[in-house]
């Protein structure tokens, strides 16, 4: 009788301490730090990829996303995550600041179909991206979320580039950007992205470059009336998680993270896809004008000034990929 009692207090207390933790406090708390807002795609993707990560593993693991700058700007969230201070970001062609060769995540006019994207990101190019950030900035890439090309919005209609006549507008904090856009005339601003609607609102800056959705969903149509359809950058991002923080935790909550971050890019991808048959309508209805512009001679009158301003390591990747590209097409 006394052994079936302690038995039944064992079991008792087995439930007990299991109930408490799930209940209680998880035993990871990861925070993302993004630069998008609530209503973009990345944001909906990375709350869904959180929610799975916490009912799979029973509330072991909580991720909490912050938008719109919150907690960091995406440079700084970069740092954050290295000092292991922030856990997660989504970030691109930033990581050039510490590798070179993340500028081919948007180099301008490097790519013109998604052909070219898909070609690019799944080759070598992608291939070393994904191994240099993982090896040499400690962040580990969850998978990656389209963009959709990049296009300059501005308050008077821009056809060709010599109508740029030393205009401020507001780039990244990306090299290949601030070149291509002092080569083509234009007078590039870097700036975190939270400061762009306050800046076109004030007149200290003149334009700026995002894809629809991103134009839309920071409320640019009220300050801004001509989106330039440059379509200068076709890009992609990576969703990212500290190595450090995922080494930390165990293999079975490691699985969990991997599993679920394959399904947020195929959600966000559904998501981009369904917000970018619309979003340009929105535009318009909301009082934009679409310009067609001479995307040949914006490209002619930057082209040299990207490709000079290239390592010589990262010009030879440039002509492999270049030479590859017009052999596929032949």
């Amino acid at each position: 009788m006394l052994h079936l009692r302690s038995l039944v207090g064992l079991l008792v207390s087995i439930c007990l301490l299991s109930a408490c933790q799930r209940n209680g406090e998880p035993e990871y708390h990861f925070r993302a730090a993004l630069w998008a807002n609530e209503r973009h795609t990345w944001y909906l993707a990375m709350q869904s990829f959180a929610e799975e990560v916490y009912d799979k593993s029973d509330g072991r693991i909580e991720v909490e996303v912050y938008p719109s700058e919150q907690l960091a700007k995406e440079i700084e969230a970069i740092r954050l995550i290295q000092a292991e201070v922030v856990d997660m970001t989504i970030t691109g062609s930033l990581l050039s600041n510490w590798i070179e060769i993340a500028a081919f995540c948007e180099l301008p006019f490097l790519l013109q179909s998604d052909a070219d994207r898909d070609a690019l990101l799944q080759g070598p190019i992608g291939q070393r991206v994904e191994r240099e950030m993982l090896e040499r900035t400690g962040l580990r890439p969850l998978g990656y979320f389209i963009r959709g090309p990049r296009h300059l919005t501005s308050n008077r209609p821009i056809r060709h580039p010599d109508e740029l006549n030393g205009m401020i507008i507001r780039v990244p904090n990306v090299p290949s950007f601030v070149t291509a856009w002092e080569a083509m005339g234009a007078k590039p601003t870097p700036m975190a992205f939270s400061e762009v609607f306050t800046g076109l609102q004030q007149g200290t800056i003149e334009g700026q470059e995002n894809p629809f959705s991103l134009i839309l969903n920071a409320g640019f149509p009220e300050v801004q009336q001509y989106v330039n359809l440059t379509e200068h950058v076709m890009s992609w991002s990576y969703p990212v998680i500290g190595e450090r923080q995922f080494q930390a935790l165990p293999a079975d909550l490691q699985t969990i993270v991997l599993e679920a971050a394959q399904n947020m890019q195929a959600y966000e991808h559904e998501l981009f896809t369904t917000n970018e048959n619309s979003v340009k309508a929105e535009l318009e209805k909301r009082g934009m004008t679409f310009v067609e512009v001479d995307k040949a001679a914006f490209q002619a009158k930057c082209e040299r000034a990207i490709f000079e301003s290239l390592s010589p390591e990262m010009q030879e990747v440039y002509q492999g990929f270049i030479s590859e590209r017009k052999a596929a097409r032949q």
